[in-house]
């Protein structure tokens, strides 16, 4: 069996998270996809900060950010709002483990996906347009999206049960180190505590890391309700806990950022 390239746990985590094409040869497995999450974190929520800055100097708040949601859907697919979606159908009714599981995996989006979506995508765009209007109020959205590829990742260590049927859930079991989460947790906090402190002093910076960690919080309460009905997480519920979690960290942020 050939080693795997050096770079091929990156390149794994790029190929499936967002459309970027690379070699194929170096992303021939799913080993790499949740440990190396925040980096892709941290590509993608610069290129969202980045679009919601210029559409507001160019247009409105409101406009950048609904640019910044338009980019993200458009550089990961539409994955995590996908995931969002089948999530909701599957915990929203009183259904019995094994049909949950079989609306989760149809291709269709029913009544509680699309509530979910649109309620998500609603309080996003809001809390975007509010944070885009404040002098360094791009760095929350930033955090955000940073945050929810943590919440993703977490879904990777090991002793998390996955789903029955789930073959991403599977792939990705026990990928991620403890150290290692640790590690970008720390790294994460230590760049939005920094971030925020240039930005708008001690301040900005408690509110970013506290919006962080309020984002993962709520993250692992929707990984616990999912485990509780579906028997474990799928790649549906990472999506889910992505989306949950971004939510949360720029709504707190709106609502604390001076």
């Amino acid at each position: 069996m050939s080693a795997r390239p050096r770079w091929a746990g990156p390149l794994e985590s790029v190929a499936l998270l967002t459309v970027v094409r690379v070699p194929a040869a170096a992303a021939t497995s799913t080993r790499g996809v949740l440990p190396w999450a925040p980096l892709v974190g941290l590509a993608l929520g610069g290129v969202a900060a980045g679009v919601g800055v210029l559409g507001t100097r160019l247009v409105s708040p409101p406009t950048g950010a609904v640019a910044a949601l338009a980019v993200l859907a458009a550089l990961t697919r539409g994955l995590h709002l996908d995931g969002l979606a089948d999530t909701a159908d599957g915990l929203g009714p009183l259904r019995d483990r094994e049909r949950a599981l079989q609306v989760m995996h149809r291709g269709d989006v029913g009544p509680f996906g699309v509530v979910a979506l649109v309620l998500v995508l609603l309080l996003q765009a809001a809390a975007a347009a509010a944070l885009l209007g404040r002098d360094g109020g791009w760095l929350a959205l930033w955090t955000a999206v940073v945050v929810a590829r943590l919440a993703m990742a977490r879904t990777g260590l090991p002793g998390v049960r996955t789903a029955e049927g789930s073959s991403l859930g599977q792939a990705v079991a026990g990928t991620v180190s403890r150290p290692w989460l640790a590690g970008w947790l720390v790294v994460t906090a230590a760049l939005a505590g920094a971030a925020g402190w240039t930005a708008g002093g001690v301040l900005a910076a408690a509110v970013l890391v506290a919006a962080g960690a309020t984002g993962l919080l709520v993250a692992e309460r929707v990984r616990v309700r999912a485990t509780a009905r579906l028997g474990g997480v799928t790649g549906d519920v990472m999506g889910a806990m992505g989306e949950a979690a971004a939510t949360v960290v720029l709504l707190v942020a709106a609502a604390s950022l001076p």
